[in-house]
C-alpha cells in the first residue's frame, strides 16, 4: 500500500482493525458534490455542521468530538497534513476541495497510531487525481442555480525513455457562484446578490522511475488554491430568519475572505521487493488569508457590542437596526490577516516477514515537522448614517489589533506490527510525539516600540505524549469478520494556550470499538460497530467561528457512546435483472454527554463565552444529534442512471447548556446570545440523472434539496444560518 494512502481501496476496508470507509470517484461525483459535508453523510459515525452552504469552512466531528473547524481530526491530502498549521492552529480556514478529488478515506478508531497530531477524533485523507497509467484525460463542465459554474479538467501521460519511465499530470479546477443569499438594500445602498465565491486550483504532478535504479521512483507535486468569498460571520435574528433565511443584513456587505494556498511535496519510493518498501517525503505548505468582516457594532457614543448579543435582542431594537442599515451607528470591521507555514520531512518503512507460525507486517514512521501562525490584524470603524450609508471610515494601522506568532516544532514516531496467525490478526502499536512550542507577542501600540517583542516573550514549552493501542481483525472462512480495538488519543493545544499563564493540558481520549462485517456472495455488505470514547480535559478552541469565546480552555470530561450501521446491496444485479438497483444506508446512534460541569465563561466583555458555557454534567454535546440517517438508491440501465440520496437530521442543541428557548439562552455573563438554541431538524433529498451519449461523453443533471427544506444549519459564528436551498445544475463529462 503506498504511503500516501490510509486504506487503499474498498476491499482493503475488510482488513482494518477498526472502522473505516473508502469513497471512490463515483461516490464523490455521482451527485456532483463539491461539499465535503454532503459526501460525509454516507459514512456512519461522522457528523457535520454546515456553515456557508458550500462546504468552504467545514466543521466535522467523528464519533462525538467537537465540530469546531475540524480541529479534533487530522486532515490530510495524499497522506500529508493539509491544515495550514496542524500543530500551531489546526482550526484554520482551509480544507482540500472535494470536487477535484479521486477518493476520500476516513479512519476512525484505529487511526491513533499511524496518524497525528490530533488523534482523538480520527482522520480524513483526500486523494487527489492520480497520474494515469496511459495517455488519458477528463473534463467536467457544469452550470447551475445562482450562476454556479464549475469546470474540472485534467490530462496526463506516461512515456518510456532510455533514462527511465516519465509520467505526468496537469489539472485545473474552477468554480464560481453568486451565492444563494441576498444583501439588503437601504436608502443609501442598492443591495447586492454577490454572496458567493470564486475558486481556482491548478495542480501538476511529475513522476520519474530511473532505468538505472530499479525499484526507485521520484514524484513531485505542486498545487495552488486561490479563493475569494463574500462570506460573513453575521447571521440573522430569529424572526428575520423565519421570514427569509437567505437574507443578509446591509452591514455585512463589506465582508470578504481572500485565501491563497500553495502545497508541494517531493517523494522518493524504494520498493526493492514485495516484502520491503521505504518512502521518504519532503513537504512544504504555505497559506495566507485575510478575512475582512464585521466584528461588532455600537450606537453612536455607546460601547461596541457582540453581534451574537445584538441579534438576540440583548441591546435593544436600535442595535438590530444598525445591523440592518436602518439606523445610525458604528460598525467595527476586523481584518483577520494571518499567514501560515508548514513544512517537514517524513520516512515510512514497511517490512513483511515471518517468525515461526506468525506472519508480521511491520510499519514504522518518523516525521520532523515545523509550522507557525502569524497574526498581523487591525480594526476599521465605519460611521453609518440613518440611511444606511457610510459617512466616514477610520482605518486602523495593520498590526495594532493583534500582532503575534505561534510556532510548533514536532518530532513524531510510530511503530505498528500486524501479527497474523491463521485467520486472526493482532495489531499492537505505539505513537510518540514531542512538541516544542514558542509563543511570541509583539507590541501593538503605534510608536517607536511598535512590532517589537513584548517583555516576557518569547514563551516556550515542550509537550511529550505516548498513544498506545491494540486492535484485532478476525476473518474465519465464510462471509463474516470481526474486529475491535482499544486506543489512546491526544489533541494538543496551540502555542499561545500551551505556554505562559494558560498552560493548557492536552486533551486525551480512551476509545474502544468492536464490530462485525458481512460480505455476502450476492453483493450484500453490512457493517455494525459499537464504540465508546471517554474524553478528558476537552479543549474548546478560542476562535469565534467554531463557537469558541476568545480564549481557549480545558472544559472538562465527555463520554461518547454509539452504534454505527451501514448496509449496501444491488438486488437487481444479484438477481440477473437488466436494470441495476443499488441501495445503501448509513445510520449513526450517538450518546455524547458531558461527564462533568463546564465553567467556560471566558474573560468577560464581548461574546467571549464559548458554546460550552453553562454546560452541566449529563448535558448533550453541542451540534451532535442523538442519531442521523442517510439512505440512497438508484436505477441503472445500459446507458442511463438515476440516483436518489436522502438525509435526515433530527436537530441538536447549539450549546452545552442545552437550551431550546432563545429567550433563555443566556451566556455566562447573563446576556442573551443568539448562538444559544437548537439546530433545526431537516430532511434533504438530492437527485441526479446521468445519460451516456457515447463511450466518451455523458450528460448529467442534478437537483439538491429537492423539497426546498428551510432550516437552521448552524448558530455560529453569530446567529442562525441557513442550509443551501433547492438548486439545479446540468453538465457534460468527457473522457479522452
Amino acid at each position: 500500500m503506498p504511503a500516501y494512502v490510509v486504506i487503499g481501496s474498498r476491499a482493503a476496508v475488510d482488513l482494518l482493525p477498526g472502522s473505516g470507509s473508502f469513497l471512490d470517484l463515483d461516490d464523490i461525483t455521482a451527485q456532483g458534490y463539491d461539499d465535503i459535508n454532503q459526501v460525509m453523510r454516507r459514512i456512519p459515525g461522522v457528523y457535520t455542521r454546515q456553515e456557508d452552504g458550500f462546504g468552504l469552512f467545514p466543521n466535522i466531528s467523528i464519533r462525538g468530538v467537537s465540530t469546531t473547524r475540524n480541529s479534533k481530526i487530522s486532515v490530510m491530502e495524499d497522506g500529508i497534513l493539509s491544515s495550514p498549521a496542524p500543530y500551531a492552529n489546526p482550526a484554520a480556514y482551509y480544507t482540500p476541495t472535494t470536487g477535484r478529488m479521486a477518493g476520500i478515506e476516513v479512519l476512525k478508531g484505529s487511526s491513533q497510531i499511524r496518524f497525528g497530531p490530533q488523534t482523538t477524533g480520527g482522520i480524513i485523507n483526500y486523494l487527489s487525481t492520480p497520474i494515469p497509467l496511459r495517455q488519458s484525460g477528463r473534463a467536467l463542465i457544469q452550470y447551475g442555480s445562482d450562476r454556479d459554474a464549475r469546470a474540472h479538467v485534467w490530462y496526463g501521460d506516461r512515456h518510456q525513455t532510455e533514462a527511465g519511465t516519465v509520467a505526468w499530470l496537469v489539472e485545473h479546477y474552477y468554480r464560481s457562484t453568486d451565492g444563494f443569499k441576498t444583501i439588503d438594500g437601504t436608502a443609501a445602498f442598492p443591495g447586492s446578490d454577490q454572496t458567493g465565491f470564486r475558486k481556482q486550483e491548478p495542480m501538476g504532478k511529475l513522476r520519474f522511475e530511473p532505468a538505472a535504479l530499479p525499484g526507485h521512483a521520484f514524484e513531485i507535486k505542486i498545487g495552488y488554491t486561490d479563493l475569494v468569498a463574500d462570506e460573513t460571520y453575521l447571521g440573522l435574528t430569529e424572526a428575520d430568519f423565519r421570514a427569509n433565511p437567505t437574507r443578509r443584513y446591509a452591514s455585512s456587505r463589506f465582508d470578504r475572505i481572500d485565501t491563497r494556498q500553495t502545497r508541494t511535496y517531493l517523494r522518493h519510493h524504494f520498493d526493492p521487493s514485495p516484502d520491503f518498501s521505504l518512502t521518504s517525503t519532503l513537504y512544504y505548505n504555505k497559506f495566507s488569508r485575510s478575512w475582512y468582516k464585521l466584528h461588532d457594532a455600537r450606537v453612536v457614543g455607546g460601547s461596541f457590542r457582540s453581534l451574537s448579543e445584538i441579534l438576540a435582542g440583548q441591546h435593544g431594537q436600535g442595535a438590530i437596526d444598525i445591523l440592518r442599515g436602518e439606523a445610525a451607528g458604528d460598525l467595527r470591521l476586523r481584518n483577520n490577516n494571518r499567514n501560515y507555514r508548514a513544512s517537514g520531512a517524513e520516512v515510512n518503512l514497511r517490512r513483511t516477514f515471518e517468525t515461526g507460525d506468525l506472519s508480521h507486517r511491520l510499519e514504522m514512521g518518523v516525521r520532523l515537522h515545523e509550522d507557525y501562525e502569524d497574526r498581523f490584524q487591525n480594526d476599521d470603524v465605519y460611521r453609518q448614517n440613518s440611511l444606511g450609508g457610510i459617512d466616514s471610515i477610520t482605518r486602523g494601522m495593520p498590526g495594532t489589533q493583534d500582532n503575534r506568532r505561534g510556532t510548533a516544532r514536532a518530532l513524531a514516531f510510530f511503530v505498528e506490527d500486524r501479527i497474523g496467525f491463521g485467520d486472526l490478526d493482532v495489531i499492537p502499536g505505539l505513537r510518540y510525539e514531542r512538541i516544542r512550542y514558542t509563543n511570541v507577542r509583539r507590541n501593538t501600540t503605534p510608536g517607536p516600540d511598535f512590532n517589537t517583542t513584548l517583555p516576557g516573550f518569547p514563551q516556550r514549552r515542550t509537550i511529550d505524549y505516548f498513544a498506545p493501542g491494540i486492535g484485532f481483525n478476525y476473518r474465519p472462512e465464510g462471509n463474516l469478520g470481526w474486529f475491535g480495538g482499544v486506543y489512546r488519543g491526544v489533541a494538543v493545544p496551540g502555542p499561545g494556550d500551551a505556554t505562559g499563564g494558560a498552560q493548557l493540558r492536552e486533551e486525551t481520549s480512551l476509545s474502544f470499538e468492536a464490530g462485525l462485517r458481512f460480505r455476502g456472495d450476492d453483493g450484500i455488505t453490512t457493517e455494525v460497530v459499537f464504540f465508546h470514547t471517554r474524553f478528558d480535559d476537552l479543549i474548546v478552541p478560542d476562535n469565534i467561528g467554531g463557537g469558541g469565546g476568545g480564549i481557549t480552555e480545558n472544559a472538562g470530561r465527555v463520554n461518547s457512546t454509539g452504534l454505527e450501521v451501514s448496509f449496501a446491496a444491488d438486488p437487481g444485479r444479484a438477481s440477473g435483472w437488466a436494470v441495476g438497483t443499488p441501495v445503501y444506508s448509513a445510520l449513526t446512534l450517538t450518546r455524547a454527554r458531558l461527564a462533568s460541569d463546564v465553567e467556560a465563561a471566558g474573560a468577560g466583555g464581548a461574546a467571549v463565552e464559548s458554546i460550552f458555557s453553562g454546560g452541566r454534567k449529563g448535558n448533550k454535546i453541542p451540534n451532535i444529534p442523538d442519531w442521523q440517517l442517510q439512505v440512497g438508491g438508484g436505477l441503472e440501465g445500459e446507458r442511463w442512471r438515476l440516483i436518489a440520496d436522502a438525509f435526515y437530521f433530527p436537530g441538536a442543541y447549539g450549546t452545552a447548556n442545552n437550551t431550546r428557548n432563545l429567550r433563555r439562552g443566556r451566556d455566562a455573563d447573563g446576556e442573551l446570545d443568539s448562538r444559544f438554541g437548537r439546530l433545526d431538524r431537516y430532511f434533504v433529498v438530492d437527485l441526479s440523472l446521468h445519460y451516456r451519449l457515447t463511450e466518451n461523453a455523458s450528460l448529467r443533471g442534478t437537483v439538491e434539496n429537492l423539497f426546498d427544506w428551510e432550516y437552521v444549519s448552524s448558530r455560529i459564528p453569530h446567529g442562525p444560518r441557513p442550509g443551501r436551498p433547492r438548486s439545479f445544475s446540468a453538465g457534460v463529462e468527457l473522457t479522452f
